[in-house]
This record gives structure tokens, C-alpha cells and sequence, in this order.
């Protein structure tokens, strides 16, 4: 089977799919950066950077028609919990369209959307509605959920909104896994960096102690991106107040700051999955992504493996692009199992 893969990234669903055998003949990524990031890892799959919105679809995704699958993961900023939500009236929430476009004309067998939770409640479900109104009117049978990465082994609480189309039936969500990994379980075989240690390349020091470690050194034989940010110095003495579990609770007053984000200077709980991972992982200000006991934040790598990355990703660019590499991504090891239903779905057409 092919597949297109849409507002892309680092191509988090690219791999689930992949891994299913699925080959992606083409991708599309606004971010020149991030298109890079992505070419770098999949040199076979071409690559459209270039915004969605100023393509012709019909004379560039001509070639493409013979695609039996459209992936993609419109941006969802319009979406968000945090700051300013405009719902109707932000351009941002409307980007489906385009993704809908391309389903359109492509008319491949199966689709599969992903999202924030909040695309099938905003406006009293008005997006929900207009997109299973897009999708019916095209004759595709569409599912669609709120799936938690947890669920699907990923050390990682992430909730997003999965829609899944297909022209013969309704092809089902995944089911749940019995047994939770943990962020340790991702973790604890990377070098115990302290503020501003590591480097971009470097050789693994620890054994693996985990099978879901072992999975992800499976195919790379160096380590890369895991370098700790170089904290200030009134950065690490707060760092150095909170208990392992704790967070700004645990802080005395004269060290709280006035954010937002819930979890702020949080430490990661080792024994259990972590909260979602965002583009801003690398400080801890902004939720809860300090080490479970050294005075740092996360690394990039640190935070691939809780997104369930192999390690033979590698994200390349400025720190600020990995981490958005990195935490806008789906996840693939849940990408894995939507992708699985589907290529389930397909084989059962042909059974006898």
C-alpha cells in the first residue's frame, strides 16, 4: 500500500505506517527546517515543502493518485487550551479543508486525520459535525475518537483526536494494550547528563535495562540529540529544591514564578507516563519536564523516547526546530496500531 503524508513534520505517523509496511510515496511540510529534518530520515520518500494553502492539489498531486492512503496532522494552534482560542473565526481551524482537498481528488482508500481533543468539541461541535458532513458527502465511512498515547504503549499521557475514513466500511480504532510503560522504562539507559552536558553525537554508556529501551536502540549504534540545556544558575537552585515527584508546590514562595502552565517545575514521575510532551520540553517553567532526579530539563532525545521514537531518528536543525520536531509529532508506536487496523481492514477483503 502507498500513502500520502500531509502537514507532516518529523513524520511520527511516516513511521507507524511504515513500520506496517506501507510505503510513503510523498510528504508535505510548511517548515523548511522541519522538511529538512524529514528528508534527512526518509531520503526515500519525496518531499513537497511548501504551504499547503498555495498548491494547485490537482496538478501536484496528480502523480500521486494511486495512493491508497492520506495521512496527516493539521496544525491545531486555533485549537489550543492555552492563551486565546478564536474558534470560528481562526484561519487556523480550518486548515482540514485543505487536508479534505487533497482526500477529494486523490479519492485514496483510506484516510486518517489526527488532532487535539478539542477539534470535535469547539464551538458546540461545529468543526465534528463539518468534517464527518466533508467526509460523507464523499462517501467514505469515518470513525472518530479520542485515543490517549498511553493506551498504545507510549510512556506518554497524550490525548488527540484520530479520524480514520474509509470508501468500504468503517475501519475500527485500535485496542488497547494491557501493560503501561513507564517514562523510566523509556529513559534509564541514557547518560545521566547534568546541566548543559552531552552532545549532538555520542556513544551509548548505559545497557539497555528495558525491552522498550531495547526496541528503540534496535537499529542505531551512536546516540544523538541528547544534550541537556545549559540552565542559569537560579534555574538549578529551584531545580535543587524540588523532591523527586514534586514540583513548584514544593518551591518556597520567593521562587515561584507567575506561569501559566499547570505542572511548572515538575519532575517527571518515573513510574508512571509522563504528561504530553510540547515544543517547549527544554524548560521548566513550562510544565512538568525536569529530570525524575538530576537538576535539568529533559533532553531532546530524552523526549523522543517518551514519544516513542527509535533512536535512528535523528532530529536535525537549531534546538528550537528539534523541539518542536519532537513535540508536535504523533506518536508512533500509537501511529503503528491505527496504521495496523488499517492494513487489517485491507486484508480482510481478500479473505476467503
Amino acid at each position: 500500500m502507498k500513502a500520502i503524508d500531509l502537514f507532516s513534520g518529523i513524520g511520527g505517523l511516516s513511521t507507524g505506517f511504515r513500520k506496517n509496511g506501507i510505503d510513503i510515496i510523498v510528504a508535505n511540510e510548511i517548515d523548511k527546517d522541519i522538511a529538512n529534518s524529514y528528508i534527512k530520515n526518509n531520503p526515500q520518500t519525496n518531499m513537497i515543502n511548501e504551504d499547503i494553502t498555495k498548491l494547485d492539489i490537482n496538478s501536484v498531486f496528480e502523480k500521486y493518485k494511486d495512493a491508497d492512503i492520506v495521512l496527516g496532522g493539521p496544525p491545531c494552534q486555533g485549537f489550543s487550551q492555552k492563551g486565546k482560542r478564536l474558534s470560528l473565526k481562526d484561519p487556523r481551524n480550518y486548515l482540514f479543508r485543505y487536508f479534505a482537498d487533497v482526500v477529494n481528488y486523490v479519492r485514496p482508500k483510506y484516510f486518517v486525520m489526527e488532532n487535539v481533543p478539542n477539534l470535535l468539541t469547539t464551538s458546540n461541535g461545529f468543526f465534528k459535525k463539518e468534517i464527518i458532513d466533508i467526509f460523507s458527502r464523499m462517501n467514505y465511512f469515518v470513525n472518530l475518537s479520542v485515543l490517549n498515547a498511553s493506551d498504545y504503549g507510549v510512556p506518554q499521557n497524550r490525548r488527540r483526536a484520530i479520524i480514520i475514513g474509509s470508501l468500504e466500511k468503517k475501519v475500527s480504532m485500535p485496542k488497547k494494550v494491557t501493560t503501561k510503560v513507564t517514562t523510566w522504562d523509556a529513559i534509564s539507559d541514557l547518560a545521566f547528563l547534568n546541566s548543559g552536558e552531552g552532545s549532538f553525537e555520542q556513544n551509548y554508556k548505559l545497557a539497555p535495562k528495558s525491552s522498550y529501551e531495547k526496541e528503540r536502540r534496535i537499529k542505531s549504534l551512536e546516540l544523538y540529540n541528547h544534550q541537556a540545556t545549559k540552565h542559569s544558575d537560579s534555574a538549578i537552585e529551584r531545580m535543587k529544591l524540588i523532591p523527586e515527584n514534586g514540583d513548584k508546590k514544593d518551591l518556597p514562595k520567593k521562587y515561584l514564578t507567575k506561569s501559566i502552565y499547570s505542572g511548572t517545575w515538575g519532575r517527571i514521575i518515573k513510574n508512571s507516563q509522563s504528561v504530553t510532551i510540547t515544543t517547549r520540553f527544554d524548560t521548566p517553567s513550562s510544565g512538568r519536564f525536569v529530570h525524575p532526579f538530576l537538576n535539568r530539563a529533559i533532553t531532546v532525545r530524552e523526549a523522543a523516547r517518551i514519544q516513542s521514537f527509535d533512536d535512528n531518528v535523528i532530529f536535525w536543525g537549531p534546538k528550537s526546530s528539534q523541539m518542536k520536531q519532537v513535540g508536535n509529532a504523533v506518536p508512533p508506536k500509537m501511529a503503528y496500531k491505527i496504521a495496523k487496523e488499517i492494513v487489517k481492514n485491507e486484508e480482510e477483503k481478500y479473505e476467503i
